[in-house]
């Protein structure tokens, strides 16, 4: 289910994606939405711009790090996390080869049929309750 925007700027950016990318980018913007509206812990969730990409934030909970998504140079689109954290390496460890990464910061998809509810959405999940 697609939700409407909050922020008429990451519309205008969700429009601005190729046909490539957008598809990919809107299932994974819902999972973000879903999981985080499926644990209490998480709270509000704050879209907006950041580096000029959709960013998903916890502003009144503050439980988690910041996940973005977008285009990267070596795939369609991406699902980013904050790079000094050590949410990139528990997900390999906790699914190793399952995915084609970008070092401590992404995972990349050519297709949106390569999302997993489960497998990235635990990856969102700890990204969204990080600093807990």
């Amino acid at each position: 289910m697609t939700r409407p925007f909050a922020n008429a700027q990451v519309e205008r950016v969700f429009d601005a994606f190729n046909d490539a990318a957008r598809p990919g980018l809107m299932a994974l913007r819902d999972l973000i939405l879903d999981t985080a509206a499926s644990d209490n812990r998480v709270g509000e969730i704050e879209e907006a711009l950041r580096w000029g990409q959709p960013a998903y934030l916890t502003p009144v909970t503050k439980s988690g790090t910041t996940i973005r998504i977008a285009a990267h140079k070596s795939a369609p689109f991406a699902l980013f996390v904050h790079c000094q954290t050590t949410l990139m390496s528990d997900y390999k460890a906790a699914f190793p080869g399952q995915d084609r990464t970008a070092g401590k910061r992404a995972v990349l998809f050519d297709n949106p049929s390569e999302i997993d509810p489960m497998r990235h959405g635990w990856l969102i999940s700890r990204a969204l309750t990080y600093h807990l």
